[in-house]
């Protein structure tokens, strides 16, 4: 099925965008990691500066493995930054740190699509992991409820990355107010941090516009079977 001519017609396109966004996200951070702040700050000491002056309380700053590994666990209450961050004293550790303090923003303000978008993990995981069984088991023992569930199954996962996108863009919209606000970063070193957040933006619309693809191209084939 995914060697399908109408699957790379259709869905091609979006993954070659994932690859480029990518390709553009790593190159945009190496670019920015050796471009040094004038604060000289690490992204460890801004994640915590934000986190003191937007009033969260709780929420711990971590050192993480993984390249590009940053994250903010709303459970656990953690704002996890790979090592390239948290130590970081560049233009772009201190966008990646506060674009993660951003989700701890959101966290405690009852951003409401961010916790939509975590009532949506749960389902999502399923669907990442089930979907791709069903409509394939569906297909080949030709039983059209079974891949009619697994499309479902997808749908989820689209909806996750619906959702997400905003809450994304909203905490890169957070961080480079936060930065400037409060002085870390200057007007110049702003526009350098804004380069770094929109190409780790594009991240999300790929896989977002990846995932809507794949799901038009489930429905076609489908539908297309059944004539």
């Amino acid at each position: 099925m995914f060697f399908d001519p109408m699957y790379l017609i259709l869905v091609g396109p979006g993954v070659l965008l994932a690859l480029w966004a990518s390709f553009k996200v790593k190159t945009t951070f190496d670019r920015y990691s050796r471009v040094a702040l004038a604060s000289r700050m690490s992204g460890a000491e801004i994640a915590r500066e934000l986190l003191a002056r937007s009033g969260v309380r709780g929420v711990d700053v971590e050192l993480h493995d993984g390249f590009l590994s940053d994250h903010y666990h709303p459970l656990d209450r953690k704002v996890r930054l790979s090592r390239a961050v948290y130590e970081g004293r560049s233009v772009a550790a201190a966008g990646v740190a506060a674009h993660e303090v951003g989700h701890a923003i959101q966290h405690h303000q009852g951003y409401k699509l961010m916790r939509a978008r975590q009532a949506l993990v749960g389902p999502a995981n399923l669907g990442t992991n089930l979907s791709y069984v069903a409509i394939i088991v569906g297909f080949l023992l030709h039983l059209a409820g079974l891949i009619w569930v697994g499309i479902v199954l997808f749908s989820l996962v689209v909806l996750f990355q619906l959702v997400t996108l905003p809450v994304e863009l909203d905490a890169s919209r957070r961080a480079r107010v936060q930065l400037l606000a409060t002085g870390i970063v200057g007007e110049a070193e702003g526009r350098h941090v804004g380069k770094v957040l929109g190409a780790a933006a594009l991240t999300y619309v790929a896989a977002l516009i990846t995932s809507i693809l794949t799901l038009v191209y489930f429905v076609l084939r489908f539908a297309g079977a059944r004539r």
